[in-house]
């Protein structure tokens, strides 16, 4: 059985570098049939709060992502404590107590002779009373895993085979000195208990994987597969991580963008299948391979939603977007005309107000100074609404006959006339919804 997780911190909202971990994760458990579990890693109490909790779970129903159960850490402490003790029994955990400025001259008197700055494991040589002493004066210290070192190496579910000298990596850190368990210690006797098989996560956690793999070993635990995408940069290659807070999913929910024109983006952003629009997860699950994503950094472009959202729109029925054209303030009676004449001319369904204002309100004419004779005598021989689908035909023929005027420079000066933009709808579909023209003058 396939089982897999999303493990985010309930420190903020979820952004889309998170969504890729956890669309990944998801796709490979529907795919096989197994088991996608949401984790919350809550084990920092200052940093994790109620309100992130709700809305990591909000995002995630908003695209349809939903989980087959949902666990959080802060419900099993006293598990992790057990793994601790008995890291310790078999003298793989030891605790340290050098400060951070400490550990800072060590590292950078080891680059300054050319070595790997790891630490260099001078707790081990502590004796009881040199603890007990270090304790009265600092307090508690934190906690170190022993690596074995030797190398670790996995075959890896994008990057291929990886190799790591354990001895190139410092011991890691799995318990601070006030008592908290970090990700590490936490992480792997969740992976371990729930019997997680494919971890698919950034390749900022490639070295983070080599020690959980020791880890887990310690403890008597099955290695899951590990998979590590490329991580988001910026339209031009910069840093993402700057823009993430203008990322976050409620963000795009807030500015339009689609459910599923978001999911077929970064169902396959950085593979080397394109990108398809498509209109369930069933039908992208069944085109995801996680072995045709690459290891280079993948470029995201929020402004590649929107093409996709818009594209997604034009095919939906009314059905589909009644109450965002009711929300509009569409009379029910003229709601399916009016999708059918704006669903080709909209981005998001925010759009779906402003034309509703231009047909119930009229639109600001724009009339080039040349045209403003020609436009108030076409102004004189439109009649009276309601109009109907001949409306613009019948007129513009005799606006034609009127004044000369021909093609282009007889049909933009109207249509801008008419709703104060150049492009549109066509005008006798258009015609119909118009209640208000201020261009009558």
């Amino acid at each position: 059985m396939i089982t897999t997780r999303f493990a985010p911190s309930p420190t903020g909202y979820i952004h889309v570098g998170n969504l890729r971990t956890a669309l990944m994760n998801y796709l490979i458990a529907r795919k096989a049939g197994g088991t996608f579990i949401l984790r919350i890693d809550d084990t920092d109490p200052d940093r994790s709060k109620q309100e992130y909790v709700d809305a990591i779970q909000q995002d995630l129903e908003w695209l349809g992502l939903t989980w087959d159960r949902i666990e959080k850490q802060s419900d099993r402490l006293a598990r992790y404590e057990e793994a601790a003790q008995n890291l310790r029994d078999m003298g793989r955990f030891y605790e340290c107590f050098e400060t951070p400025t400490e550990l800072d001259l060590k590292r950078k008197k080891q680059l300054n002779m050319g070595k790997p700055p790891v630490y260099d494991r001078s707790a081990l040589a502590l004796s009881d009373a040199d603890k007990d002493r270090l304790r009265a004066e600092r307090g508690n210290g934190h906690w170190r895993f022993r690596l074995d070192h030797e190398r670790i190496e996995w075959e890896d579910g994008i990057l291929g085979h990886r190799s790591i000298d354990a001895a190139s990596v410092s011991d890691p850190v799995l318990i601070r000195g006030d008592g908290q368990f970090l990700y590490t210690l936490a992480s792997v006797c969740d992976d371990i208990d729930y019997g997680i098989t494919d971890v698919v996560r950034g390749a900022d956690h490639v070295t983070n994987t080599a020690t959980q793999i020791q880890i887990i070993a310690a403890l008597g635990g099955a290695v899951p597969r590990f998979a590590h995408h490329s991580l988001l940069t910026g339209p031009q290659g910069e840093a993402l991580s700057k823009r993430l807070g203008t990322l976050a999913l409620r963000d795009l929910r807030e500015a339009g963008v689609e459910p599923m024109a978001l999911l077929s983006l970064m169902a396959r952003l950085g593979s080397s299948d394109p990108v398809e629009l498509c209109t369930s997860l069933d039908e992208i699950a069944d085109g995801f391979e996680i072995g045709h994503f690459g290891a280079a950094p993948t470029k995201f472009d929020v402004d590649d939603l929107y093409p996709l959202t818009a594209r997604l729109l034009h095919d939906l029925p009314l059905a589909a977007v009644a109450e965002d054209v009711r929300a509009a303030g569409v009379p029910d009676a003229l709601a399916q005309r009016f999708w059918d004449v704006t669903r080709e001319n909209i981005t998001t369904r925010r759009d779906l107000a402003a034309w509703w204002t231009l047909f119930a309100q009229g639109a600001e004419p724009e009339i080039a100074e040349e045209d403003r004779a020609f436009v108030a005598e076409a102004m004189r021989l439109l009649p009276e609404g309601p109009f109907d689908d001949e409306t613009w035909g019948t007129w513009t023929a005799e606006v034609k006959a009127a004044t000369g005027r021909k093609g282009r420079g007889l049909f933009m000066p109207l249509r801008k006339a008419l709703t104060g933009q150049s492009h549109g709808p066509d005008m006798s579909a258009l015609m119909p919804l118009l209640q208000v023209i201020r261009a009558r003058g």
